[in-house]
């Protein structure tokens, strides 16, 4: 039985399993370019770390419905010039997390605000922060639903419980009957204790009409801008760029001789 089989049932004992699939390469490796023990060792452990980061980060995003090809990496920076590129990227470094601060972004169909939120929400899980993201619809009628089950509490909690919280096309559906009162109660819950970024197709202006009560309105907006970091993005729509390059106009056929 060679060494290698030999490792096996003591590394699956200690749940190091992800080092097995790499184990002989590193070893050929090792040897080939002399490495020390202490070298091979180092080696070994530091790759099992990222390994495990990657799978909890891969976890994080999963339970929290994040869109994991929608990251800054992959964002179109030069495609709508309205885009304040360093903004973003101090956003990403998280420190309006830390501070418990709330991040608007608002601007026409296409612009890139789902993209932008779920990319903020990518490099928030990178710093090992709770994510949710989900529409202000879904969550509403998510919420409203728990009234009928007696799950109530247990379904808010749900959208008060992570570090950041992604409210995607806040205003592009009519709120339901109980979703004024139940969007209130998730900012207020969330107020300076957690930071949502929210992402609308209407201007801040046009958001109190949304509430029907204007006490209401007054009282949820006032707590969810206030010391925000707000984004108003103009310009083109990704979509119908992208629907004008695949779909370019035809020209009509030449009449016959």
């Amino acid at each position: 039985m060679s060494a290698l089989q030999q490792l096996t049932p003591a590394l699956k004992e200690l749940r190091l399993s992800g080092m097995l699939s790499g184990l002989e390469a590193r070893i050929e490796q090792a040897s080939g370019e002399q490495w020390g023990y202490e070298e091979f060792l180092s080696r070994l452990l530091q790759e099992e770390v990222e390994r495990r980061h990657q799978k909890q980060l891969d976890l994080t995003l999963r339970r929290g419905n994040v869109t994991s090809t929608k990251t800054l990496e992959t964002f179109d920076f030069g495609f709508n010039p309205s885009i304040n590129r360093r903004q973003i990227l101090d956003l990403a470094v998280g420190a309006y997390l830390r501070q418990h601060r709330n991040v608007l972004i608002c601007g026409q169909t296409g612009v890139g605000k789902s993209h932008l939120a779920h990319a903020l929400a990518h490099e928030a899980a990178r710093q090992g922060a709770s994510v949710l993201c989900t529409s202000a619809h879904q969550m509403l009628v998510h919420i409203n639903a728990g009234r009928a089950d007696g799950t109530y509490a247990k379904r808010m909690a749900t959208y008060l419980r992570p570090q950041l919280l992604v409210i995607d096309d806040f205003g592009l559906k009519p709120l339901p009957a109980s979703g004024p009162v139940d969007f209130y109660d998730v900012i207020n819950e969330r107020y300076e204790q957690r930071s949502i970024v929210l992402t609308s197709n209407r201007a801040p202006t046009e958001l109190p009409a949304l509430f029907g009560d204007p006490l209401l309105a007054n009282a949820t907006l006032d707590r969810l801008a206030h010391n925000a970091v707000v984004l108003t993005i103009t310009g083109r729509s990704f979509r119908l760029n992208g629907r004008a390059n695949q779909n370019p106009k035809e020209v009509p056929p030449s009449p016959a001789p």
